[in-house]
């Protein structure tokens, strides 16, 4: 058959076949880079123009350019434009491409060397998964986060999900919360120090696919665990005693009439952003903070109607066990061991009590 490979292959050499096969696949091997090249090329015939844009239905302004330089500072970029864009099959194309599924790649045991362990089934049921899937133009998928064609390591302190840049990336939808973090005692450490131990938004919020409505009992920002999220800093020795920060607050809390009630399931008690704020968390001498002594009347008061400056006189989070509790500390050393010494009383009682018996019929039987 002229023309063919084969045509040029000795038919009755099997050895020759096999090497002229292996030549074929180092030879496209070689070539790969190549051909990813001359994809990207055509691409850029079009995209490479600054001013290369389209216009939606709605009017919008969408622009179609792409920087080549940054594809390649990419982690993609060794990939070809049509492995992302699969429903691109001629160039030029007259339709739009679709949205990129990342999924194509990134499975668990994909042979792409793509990141594995993403919890796709948790994005569905998170409050972002569940706004895309009906139908919120909004809600954000993969690129809106990650970027599009400069996605690069988490690693990597110019990427959108590296750990510091978290919650300006948030607030490409959430300005308003972004504002008030930023102004806040963790956004402080964050902007300010680039402190890489201060709480980002997946910290408190939970993974970053996962994430849930507050409204949700099982969200880590629920009224029900909210206390039990901000202990994971503020209880662990390892950071609060790395900052000087009192590690007690959260133990008093838990011992505390609030504390005992949300842990029992009281949805209306108070927590830690009842007191302390939520996005806005300041420093108690800030005199914004909702814990300062001229506010607490005030944030008091908005469980407890007309809570005075009665109210700011008194530790909050007091430790029984500490003399700093000063007549608490006294009170309940008073009572802990005024039952003490009932207890061994009463079992000394009890014990006089059995021996007496016991003499009774011992006597009783000699008797008899």
């Amino acid at each position: 058959m002229k023309g063919s490979w084969k045509h040029y292959v000795p038919r009755n050499n099997h050895h020759s076949k096999k090497v002229f096969i292996w030549l074929l696949l180092f030879l496209s091997i070689l070539l790969f880079p190549a051909t990813v090249k001359a994809v990207l090329q055509k691409c850029t015939i079009c995209h490479s123009k600054p001013d290369f844009k389209t216009i939606d239905n709605s009017g919008k302004v969408i622009p179609l350019f792409v920087d080549e330089k940054m594809v390649k500072k990419s982690v993609h970029a060794k990939k070809s434009c049509t492995e992302c864009h699969a429903d691109v099959v001629e160039i030029p194309h007259r339709t739009p491409p679709k949205k990129v599924n990342c999924i194509r790649c990134h499975y668990t045991g994909n042979p792409e060397g793509a990141p594995e362990g993403i919890n796709y089934d948790a994005y569905k049921q998170s409050v972002h998964g569940m706004a895309l899937t009906a139908g919120n133009p909004k809600a954000p998928n993969c690129q809106e986060c990650h970027g599009s064609h400069d996605i690069r390591s988490h690693r990597d302190p110019t990427s959108n999900i590296y750990r510091l840049n978290i919650p300006k990336d948030c607030g490409k939808c959430h300005a308003k919360i972004y504002a008030e973090y930023l102004e806040s005692i963790h956004g402080e450490a964050v902007y300010k120090d680039k402190n890489l131990d201060a709480p980002v938004c997946n910290d408190c919020h939970g993974k970053e696919h996962s994430i849930k409505a507050p409204q949700d009992l099982s969200s880590r920002v629920s009224v029900l665990r909210i206390s039990e999220s901000c202990s994971e800093c503020h209880a662990a020795i390892g950071i609060v005693g790395k900052y000087g920060i009192d590690v007690e607050k959260t133990e008093t809390y838990r011992d505390s009439f609030h504390g005992v009630a949300n842990k029992f399931g009281l949805v209306t008690v108070a927590n830690c952003a009842s007191c302390h704020g939520i996005h806005d968390i300041r420093r108690q001498n800030d005199p914004k903070s909702s814990v300062t002594l001229e506010n607490i009347p005030k944030t008091c008061g908005k469980c407890h109607p007309g809570a005075n400056t009665n109210y700011a006189k008194g530790k909050i989070h007091v430790n029984p066990k500490s003399e700093e509790a000063g007549v608490v500390y006294y009170i309940a050393t008073f009572f802990k061991w005024l039952t003490i010494l009932t207890m061994l009383a009463l079992v000394i009682h009890i014990f006089l009590d059995l021996n007496r018996k016991s003499r009774d019929w011992r006597k009783k039987r000699m008797e008899g």
